[in-house]
């Protein structure tokens, strides 16, 4: 009986103009960040716990004092927000800039985001389009479920999830920087493993934060959650009396695609590195692979 080949064959990638296939061993993905930190590559592990999953726990990926920096910055943005400049008034400033392209996430979205044909050493194959801040105490934080059904989304909704044999692609994707202590079940985001790939409606019972469809984490501070936005989620009630959630939801999507109305500001965009600014280039296909000066 002959020997079984268990091995994956290699995903075909049409290149732009459709009249040939992208050569999958040129591919020549960012290897450092901005900063000329390495590029943290996703273990096999972390790469098929997304793909089941459709989420992603990192705990204590970043330092103490990174911790105490932002999110002293944090509090400053949402109790004295005038202290700052205008420019300076948002989640990508200050000590918050270097995680826009933290080197997990640079490895995490050439996994699952990049696209190949638009990326290079000097920009990345990605987009940044949107960052914001959630501060809650001691029961703030409503149940709204929402999203789910990443296979099954129309042409141009960022809401998809799309998967071959060797290859995923999660488009609309979110990034969740934890500055806090998150105890488990205390208010952390809820999750639907596997909802990104459902093709059932989710039932009634999503609406009680109780039902054991859910699934949530607890970690210490400084710790990283990214999720598909095509998986079903939602918050939850803050429940520690001890500390508040202090979270920096930032969404990652393709360089073709564009959900949210945010934009960063003008001049702040300005004082980043020029590889940064390439996170923030225009949505659109055509000759967008830039070359940073």
């Amino acid at each position: 009986m002959p020997t079984q080949n268990n091995s994956s064959t290699k995903p075909v990638i049409f290149e732009q103009s459709r009249l040939g296939y992208v050569d999958i061993d040129a591919i020549d993905l960012p290897r450092t960040n901005a900063e000329s930190k390495p590029v943290i590559e996703l273990t096999p592990e972390q790469r098929y716990l997304f793909d089941t999953q459709g989420w992603l726990l990192i705990p204590g990926l970043l330092s103490e004092d990174e911790v105490d920096q932002m999110r002293a910055f944090c509090y400053r943005i949402h109790q004295q927000p005038e202290s700052l400049p205008e420019a300076q008034r948002c989640t990508i400033a200050g000590p918050l800039e270097q995680l826009t392209d933290h080197p997990f996430i640079v490895g995490f979205m050439n996994e699952f985001l990049a696209h190949p044909d638009l990326s290079s050493q000097d920009c990345y194959g990605f987009r940044m389009e949107s960052s914001s801040l959630t501060i809650r105490s001691t029961g703030e934080g409503t149940v709204g479920p929402h999203n789910g059904h990443g296979l099954m989304r129309l042409p141009g909704d960022s809401h998809n999830y799309r998967c071959i044999p060797g290859q995923a692609r999660s488009s609309l994707t979110c990034v969740v920087w934890e500055l806090n202590e998150v105890e488990y079940g205390c208010g952390g985001t809820l999750l639907i493993s596997g909802s990104h790939k459902a093709t059932y409606l989710a039932p009634e019972s999503v609406q009680n934060p109780n039902s054991p469809l859910w699934v949530t984490y607890g970690c210490p501070a400084g710790s990283l959650l990214i999720f598909s936005e095509s998986t079903t989620h939602s918050a939850s009630p803050w429940k520690s009396a001890e500390r508040d959630r202090v979270a920096i939801f930032s969404r990652y999507n393709y360089v073709n695609s564009k959900w949210h109305k945010w934009e960063p500001h003008p001049e702040l965009l300005e004082s980043f590195p020029p590889k940064r600014r390439t996170l923030f280039r225009p949505v659109h296909v055509e000759g967008n692979l830039v070359s940073p000066v």
